[in-house]
């Protein structure tokens, strides 16, 4: 009888101490996930920008020709013939044959109607030939905008101006966004009452606002020609946007 006594009280005590130390190791648990450690540290999210201005020093202008006829030979033919003069006029310009790139060519044939909108059977063959032409010379581009619609271009569906080489501005826009980005994170520190730690992690992302001028020629057929075409290429905004991640303590 006193044998089984010692072993019910043994028992009892082997189980309160395991129960103590689960609870120990349950609390310090707690209390290691309630405070960051090296592989979770507290941090401190920002968003910087850095911004470029640019004065654009090419265009890209594309230039089109179009003919219509109801013999399909003759409508190319006809296109190919004011094409060629526009090229030529391109050159005569001093504009380089590695510049004049022909971006589109299409012939399609188009049913004719009558007055109340029936078919008459007859069918017109459309041409469409689009020139796309860098201009590197932007004090010319007027010039030679005049100069392509005398010789025979008459659509020009529009105008892109932008920065050749944009790596320097690029370069210049990150480290301003990457400034933006550290004055706000020290300041946020400061009001929070902490410090800032080690970089955790960094993402960019670049958008530029290109300039683009529409002439408002186009839709097909005889168009005067124009005079004194005024140009204005304007500025270009390049703007860095960075994301960054630090440690605060």
């Amino acid at each position: 009888m006193r044998t089984k006594f010692y072993f019910l009280t043994i028992l009892v005590l082997i189980t309160a101490i395991l129960s103590g130390c689960a609870g120990v190791a349950a609390a310090q648990s707690l209390n290691q996930a309630s405070e960051p450690s090296a592989a979770n540290p507290r941090t401190l999210n920002v968003n910087g920008t850095g911004k470029v201005y640019l004065t654009p020093d090419i265009a890209y202008v594309t230039i089109g020709v179009h003919t219509e006829n109801k013999d399909a030979a003759l409508a190319v033919a006809e296109n190919n013939a004011g094409s060629s003069k526009v090229k030529d006029a391109l050159t005569g310009l001093g504009v380089e044959l590695s510049d004049i790139q022909t971006q589109n060519f299409s012939i399609y044939p188009q049913q004719q109607y009558d007055a109340n909108g029936r078919p008459t059977g007859e069918i017109t063959y459309i041409v469409d030939n689009q020139i796309y032409v860098t201009v590197r010379d932007l004090a010319a581009i007027g010039d030679l905008l005049d100069t392509v619609v005398k010789a025979g271009a008459n659509n020009i569906y529009g105008i892109t101006f932008d920065v050749a080489d944009r790596s320097k501005a690029q370069s210049e826009a990150r480290k301003l966004a990457v400034a933006d980005a550290q004055k706000q994170a020290e300041e946020l520190a400061a009001a929070a009452g902490v410090s800032l730690g080690a970089i955790q992690a960094i993402n960019t992302n670049v958008s530029s606002t290109v300039s683009v001028y529409e002439k408002g020629m186009g839709g097909g057929g005889a168009m005067p020609a124009a005079a004194n075409v005024s140009v204005s290429p304007g500025q270009m905004l390049l703007q860095v946007d960075i994301y960054m991640v630090f440690e605060i303590r």
